[in-house]
């Protein structure tokens, strides 16, 4: 199950923080984070079979994240659910305009749960629900199924914990640390801690060993 816990306007010195987990098969090629050379203002990790993005933050100060939708592929999909963040990323639409669009495009897509912010608002849509959601303040959770599902109820409680000193990069891996698939084939490519302007990802082998960390400030 990929993951996404994160705090909106729940702390007083950072208004989003993030951590998540990016479950993917691991035969799948995939960049790390980076600032993207053909698109300089996202800094985010790359899927190089589709080019598009799971998570990634702008220059300008927007973030955007994306799940797939559990047992929702439709092989005929005519986008890469991956271009979703990218594009939001780079134009110049509030997350509110965003994502009404795509309550109308979404049908493009295979199912998918996004996640959008400028700083200012925080938008949760999903294509196998109903209307766009603007959130409220709080620690929110979001996985393969929909939005605060009982299903991330442990994670968020781990999130919140680790908060209580304040964000720092390590406990916050640790916060994700449990929820971590380890098998061959399918597991957990890479964990993400954004706050600030701070933005980390740690990678995984396939067997479940610590690889690199970048770190991030911009």
């Amino acid at each position: 199950m990929c993951l996404i816990v994160l705090a909106w306007r729940a702390h007083p010195s950072f208004p989003l923080i993030v951590a998540a987990n990016r479950d993917e098969f691991h035969a799948r090629p995939a960049a790390p984070a980076a600032f993207w050379d053909d698109r300089p203002g996202i800094l985010a990790g790359r899927d190089l079979e589709a080019s598009g993005t799971w998570m990634g933050v702008s220059r300008g100060g927007k973030f955007a994240a994306v799940t797939n939708y559990r047992g929702a592929r439709e092989p005929r999909a005519a986008h890469s659910r991956g271009e979703l963040v990218a594009r939001f990323l780079e134009n110049g639409q509030t997350p509110g305009q965003y994502v009404d669009l795509l309550s109308t495009d979404g049908k493009l897509y295979s199912g998918f749960n996004l996640l959008a912010s400028d700083g200012d608002e925080l938008w949760w849509l999903s294509n196998r629900d109903g209307a766009p959601r603007r959130l409220e303040p709080g620690i929110h959770g979001l996985g393969n199924t929909l939005l605060d599902a009982p299903e991330v109820d442990a994670a968020k409680q781990r999130f919140a914990r680790a908060l209580e000193t304040g964000p720092a990069v390590e406990p916050l891996f640790s916060a994700l640390s449990e929820a971590r698939i380890v098998n061959p084939e399918y597991g957990t490519r890479c964990s993400t801690v954004f706050f600030g302007r701070r933005y980390a990802e740690r990678t995984f082998s396939s067997a479940g060993a610590e690889q690199d960390t970048l770190h991030y400030e911009f």
